[in-house]
């Protein structure tokens, strides 16, 4: 076997160690940080709502409510909310929290700037997964010898 063949068998070997690391690894952990991000994304998005649906019940003085609650599988039925006064919170893990309306939108705004911290941490993340994708992409381009574009 001549230097050559040798020297293009290493380098299509280090090739294939490099594209392997990016699909077993570095894409697996893209899509996982794009899809934890994305479920920040939906809590902080009902967070929202909540604080809305919250500060228009206080500005209309709702004090009690009729509404269709689904009981499952899409079952709907009739519920009355004698006193609005308190409301429970999903606080997470299963467990939920009896909070007057000011108690919610204190915990709310906790809660969402703890969010928008976590969403940031998940964008630089993932902006650093991108960099190494493109610095592996970049090494392969010069084992391979193509020039840049």
């Amino acid at each position: 076997m001549s230097m050559a063949a040798l020297e293009a068998r290493l380098r299509q070997e280090k090739v294939k160690k490099f594209e392997d690391f990016v699909d077993r690894r570095l894409k697996p952990d893209l899509v996982n940080a794009i899809a934890q991000r994305d479920n920040l994304f939906q809590q902080q998005k009902t967070f929202l709502d909540l604080k809305r649906n919250i500060e228009n019940l206080e500005k209309n003085g709702v004090t009690s409510m009729r509404s269709m609650v689904n009981i499952g599988s899409e079952v709907y039925m009739q519920a009355e909310v004698p006193d609005m006064r308190h409301i429970f919170v999903d606080i997470g893990l299963g467990f939920h929290v009896e909070f007057t309306w000011q108690e919610a939108l204190q915990f709310i705004s906790v809660r969402e700037a703890r969010l928008a911290r976590q969403i940031d941490e998940y964008t630089h993340l993932i902006a650093g997964i991108k960099a190494q994708i493109k610095m592996v992409c970049e090494g392969i381009r010069e084992l391979l010898q193509i020039p840049a574009e």
